[in-house]
């Protein structure tokens, strides 16, 4: 079964959510800091009229800090109700994966603990890491 996912770019790997879970891709804007918040959080955004959570995915993930430049985006993901930006280094590109190509992920990728992961598919020469946003975004661990 085919499916459109979304792939972004944290440190020199790339990730891929289903496009389905994504509302927009958005250059960064200016994030408002929300105090006593998870580290991750990195504030909210006004877009177009709502208010945004917003998660930095490299402190999420541990991955380390890194200037924000003209590549980063902010990639606005909807989870029920809710909707949420996520930092990422670039956005990459939208493609056509086939489902069954979906490989259990192993138990750490990129220094990314696997229940946070979907699983890993490999394209060509690429290796594409599927977030399992639900986890990634555990409210119970965002809001107070």
């Amino acid at each position: 079964m085919e499916m459109k996912v979304i792939v972004f770019q944290l440190n020199d790997e790339e990730y891929c959510i289903p496009v389905n879970e994504v509302r927009s891709i958005e250059k960064l804007q200016h994030i408002t800091r929300v105090p006593r918040t998870a580290p991750y959080v990195k504030g909210v955004i006004n877009l177009r009229g709502v208010v945004t959570p917003i998660i930095d995915l490299r402190t999420r993930f541990q991955l380390g800090q890194m200037s924000y430049n003209e590549n980063t985006r902010i990639i606005i993901v909807a989870i029920g109700d809710m909707e949420v930006g996520l930092v990422v280094d670039a956005a990459n590109d939208v493609i056509d994966i086939d489902s069954t190509t979906v490989e259990p992920p192993p138990e750490v990728v990129g220094g990314i603990e696997s229940d946070y992961l979907k699983g890993v598919i490999k394209i060509d020469r690429r290796l594409l890491i599927l977030l399992n946003l639900p986890r990634v975004l555990e409210m119970s661990e965002v809001k107070e």
